[in-house]
């Protein structure tokens, strides 16, 4: 729209009257041809290229590639000056970005005009032809790419920070500060269903961003990185790179972190997790030109204002122009983008961002994590002192040798005699199950990801979890007051259970969570009712109603409660670990176990890889750009140390699979016996081989046993060669 057109109060009559302006038919190909070859004195080849009110071309000449734009007849000349000046600022301060520059006409200005067939005289002006695919038509989107993607506007916003025109005080509907003229456009959204959810996404918008927003920072910004604006390198190497944007059509000057939310916005269509894509492109552009912590905190409310505003408009230019495709081109995946969104709470997204920018998710749980340390030692969170009693600690880890591959060893009757079998033979009265463990445990309901979860499971463990005998008081460690208590009775849920709130020093709340309780637990207690320091609150519970586990209490810290109350997690996705550990911090914090009782922390990836590269010879070479750490099988599956799972099509399991019982339960009962090689007579090696010659066609009737299939190969080889 130009800029004498204000969005903000319009009514939809006069909205639509400006539309309207714009429905004139395409320019013919031809004739752009003629413009060029009389502006610029090109003989070219013309092609169309997409665009929402001007004429835009990509033309081909012996002097190279360009894209030549002929402007719709009402466009302000001042919009394309303003653009101009920008390229040419970006250019002279940021010279190595592949930015398109300006081409001059024959009599060397920066514009020309042209008399089309439709009796209008319309401004023509022409750019370099930058190189690259769409980032709508490149995959995957890869969290490089979209990282590269915010940087490369990070650096575009730094090259145009001192930059300013007359034209970019324009009013536009693209404009996030303006967005608020959605509200008189609603009831073009045909179904019920989505029009709730955009109106209660953009109340968001209006109680949380629209009032800060004469706060924060001002600038002229590109204003539309759309995945039809951005290119992507023509390179076959990963990762790929966002190298150029184009189509400055909607720049302006408005708030400066409005760049990053709009790259964002749309980075984040047709992804399962939108919240991680949009995260990518906010830490790229924070690396390249550093965020506010005021801008941070309303990224969220205004990524899903800017997709409000896309659905509305889309929905009303259809009733204006409904066989246009260029319409419509982004409204489906808007729609299920808004919908994912919808799911996601406002501050886990401020605490998601946050950490992508490289802060404390959540800002305040620092200083109560202060305040606790301050504050030990606690009242036993058991009738038992942590601190003095023998205890051990159970490794439950994705690598432990504890928790058999087989899941059947993991079913509650089974763990439950591995875990206090281990305590039995360790003289312990309580097992430790440690906090930020990575666990092969749970295979329930994802959670926070509804029916657009991913492949990934919950696998890090939010709390301790205290191994005891079922009936064994819990007590609360600080007083506090019953903030919610509930029966959560899905299966591997719960069970039982009391979260108590607690107010630090400096007056911020937090609590403390107690699962895996008896039902009679419940019955002692009602929500806001006082509780003292050390006060018998509970009992652990036994299975299966206990939420159908090993007998023990799962304790845990929260600093913020995200309204989810006593549906509060208490395991995560490891894509999401740094903010939920935020979210819940190490509850030895009150619990006090001395540190030393706990083994050294599992190697992290990057040391494993580190140790590799000092001991181990190079020539025995990793798969993988970036290696894979692999700590578990099961059958045709393979787990990394995270906890994620992958189906393993190449490590020989088309035979027999990983940890197979049958394969297990023989390797076991002849490794207890006997260990040697084929240098010595064995009955079973002949037997093999006969029993393996039986299923092969004549003559085949002599076997040789090697180490792997590379070494059956080399010998396959050296056997013909010598035939």
């Amino acid at each position: 729209m130009g800029a004498a057109l204000g969005w903000q109060g319009l009514d939809r009559e006069t909205v639509g009257m400006a539309f309207l302006e714009h429905g004139a038919p395409r320019l013919p190909a031809d004739e752009t041809v003629r413009i060029a070859r009389e502006i610029y004195g090109l003989a070219a080849t013309a092609h169309e290229l997409p665009g929402e009110y001007d004429d835009n071309f990509h033309l081909r000449a012996e002097q190279g590639a360009f894209t030549l734009k002929v402007m719709r007849a009402a466009v302000e000349p001042e919009l394309v000056a303003l653009q101009c000046a920008a390229l040419a600022h970006a250019a002279e301060h940021a010279p190595e970005l592949s930015l398109p520059r300006v081409c001059k006409t024959l009599p060397r200005q920066t514009t020309g005009s042209a008399q089309v067939s439709d009796g209008t005289k319309r401004l023509v002006w022409m750019l370099t032809y930058v190189p690259g695919r769409l980032l709508a038509e490149t995959r995957p989107h890869s969290p490089k790419l979209l990282y590269s993607l915010g940087q490369f506007m990070g650096r575009l916003d730094a090259a145009l920070a001192g930059f300013s025109h007359p034209a970019a005080d324009r009013e536009m509907k693209w404009d996030l500060a303006r967005a608020s003229w959605i509200r008189g456009c609603l009831d073009y959204v045909p179904d019920p269903e989505r029009r709730k959810l955009v109106e209660r996404l953009f109340s968001l918008y209006e109680r949380e961003a629209e009032p800060a927003l004469p706060n924060l920072r001002r600038s002229v910004i590109h204003n539309d990185a759309n995945d039809y604006n951005v290119l992507v390198g023509l390179g076959r190497r990963e990762p790929r790179q966002v190298v150029s944007v184009i189509d400055f059509g909607d720049m302006l000057r408005t708030q400066t972190a409005g760049e990053a939310i709009v790259a964002a916005a749309y980075a984040l269509l047709g992804k399962s997790d939108p919240l991680a894509a949009a995260a990518n492109v906010v830490a790229g552009y924070h690396r390249a030109f550093p965020l506010e912590e005021k801008e941070i905190a309303l990224l969220f409310p205004l990524i899903c204002a800017r997709l409000c505003v896309s659905v509305v408009n889309s929905a009303y230019r259809r009733t204006l122009e409904p066989g246009d495709p260029y319409v419509t081109i982004s409204e489906a995946p808007a729609w299920a983008a808004l919908e994912r969104l919808a799911s996601v709470h406002p501050r886990f997204a401020h605490y998601t961002f946050r950490q992508a920018c490289g802060l404390p998710p959540v800002p305040h749980s620092q200083p109560m994590k202060d305040w606790l340390g301050a504050q030990g030692p606690f009242a036993p969170v058991l009738d038992v002192d942590l601190r003095e009693v023998p205890s051990t600690v159970l490794d439950l880890g994705v690598g432990s040798l504890l928790v058999s591959a087989d899941p059947r060893e993991s079913e509650t009757a089974a763990l439950t005699e591995t875990l206090f079998g281990e305590l039995r033979r360790g003289g312990a009265r309580v097992g430790i199950g440690q906090y930020d463990e990575a666990r092969p445990l749970y295979r329930g309901p994802t959670f926070g990801k509804g029916e657009y979860a991913t492949d990934e499971h919950r696998t890090v463990h939010l709390g301790i979890d205290l191994f005891v005998e079922p009936g064994t008081p819990v007590r609360a460690p600080l007083e506090g007051s019953v903030y919610c208590l509930a029966n959560n009775t899905a299966p591997k849920d719960y069970g039982p259970l009391i979260i108590l709130e607690h107010t630090a020093g400096d007056g911020t709340g937090f609590f403390t969570l107690y699962g895996h309780l008896s039902d009679e637990s419940l019955s002692k207690l009602v929500a806001g009712q006082r509780v003292a320091r050390g006060e018998r609150i509970a009992t652990v519970g036994a299975p299966p109603a206990n939420g159908d586990w090993p007998p023990h209490l799962h304790f845990q810290l929260i600093t913020d409660l995200l309204e989810l109350d006593c549906d509060f997690p208490g395991v995560a996705f490891a894509s999401e670990r740094n903010v939920w550990l935020s979210l819940s911090p190490d509850p030895n914090l009150v619990l006090g176990i001395p540190a030393e009782r706990f083994p050294a922390p599992e190697a992290t990836k990057s040391q494993t890889l580190a140790a590799r590269r000092q001991r181990i010879g190079h020539s025995l070479r990793l798969s993988y750009r970036q290696p894979v750490k692999i700590l578990r099988g099961w059958m045709q599956y393979v787990y990394d140390e995270t906890g994620r799972c992958y189906l393993d099509a190449y490590n020989n399991v088309p035979h027999v699979g990983h940890s197979h019982p049958r394969v297990v339960e023989a390797a076991h009962a002849q490794m207890a016996l006997l260990n040697t090689n084929t240098r010595y007579l064995h009955d079973n090696l002949v037997r093999y081989a006969g029993r393996l010659c039986a299923k092969l066609p004549e003559p085949l009737r002599v076997c040789y046993f090697v180490n792997s299939g590379s070494e059956a190969n080399e010998l396959a080889l050296r056997l013909a060669r010598t035939h």
